[in-house]
């Protein structure tokens, strides 16, 4: 398991485990941490798992794809630290990763 920390954008934090190889957006599902919808089921084809990967934590993340950048551009609050939850993959590199959720959700 891979401990992992949502904040909500109001400061509420949610330490969660997440098993190992299953993406960030299931982990927040399985967990009932508000902020992350995944309407897609995970297949990058909306913006409801948008979160904010700190700078320090970017390499071990891996790249956008050009799918997940054109969902991600129709997020309002997109940055440049910007992903979606459903394209990372939980591993013990990212144990105690925290992540933060925008405002609002699309």
């Amino acid at each position: 398991m891979v401990k992992i920390t949502y904040v909500e954008f109001n400061g509420t934090r949610h330490t969660v485990d997440v098993p190992d190889g299953e993406n960030l957006m299931e982990g927040a599902l399985q967990n009932n941490v508000p902020g992350i919808d995944g309407d897609c089921g995970g297949n990058a084809a909306c913006a409801t798992c948008h979160c904010y990967i700190p700078s320090e934590w970017e390499h071990l993340t891996g790249v956008r794809t050009e799918t997940e950048d054109a969902m991600l551009e129709l997020a309002d609050t997109m940055k440049p630290n910007s992903r979606l939850a459903c394209q990372i993959k939980a591993s013990a590199e990212l144990d105690g990763l925290v992540v933060e959720m925008p405002e609002t959700q699309h």
